[in-house]
């Protein structure tokens, strides 16, 4: 299945674009989604720790801008954002 990933906040980083896409298998979790963009990370952005990090603790949201959890099952091709933490002061 093919994922477009959105970039938002700080994640635009990842990329010049504001998406990435991933081929993932059939019925992947958002967990196994996750672990797919830090394996980007590592592979082409030189394993920036800080990008790890912001990818660990980062939400989810389908494409109906629902908040999704870990273990939600991605069943067909569809947009996912990722939405990291925001600080402020």
């Amino acid at each position: 299945m093919k994922i477009k990933l959105e970039l938002f906040g700080v994640s635009r980083d990842f990329s010049d674009k504001d998406h990435l896409e991933f081929e993932i298998k059939d019925k992947s979790s958002v967990n196994d989604l996750r672990n797919e963009i830090i394996k980007y990370i590592v592979e082409n952005l030189s394993g920036n720790e800080n990008f790890i990090k912001v990818v660990k603790s980062s939400t989810f949201c389908s494409e109906n801008n629902e908040i999704i959890s870990d273990n939600y099952k991605i069943t067909k091709d569809q947009k996912i954002g990722i939405i990291p933490p925001i600080g402020g002061g």
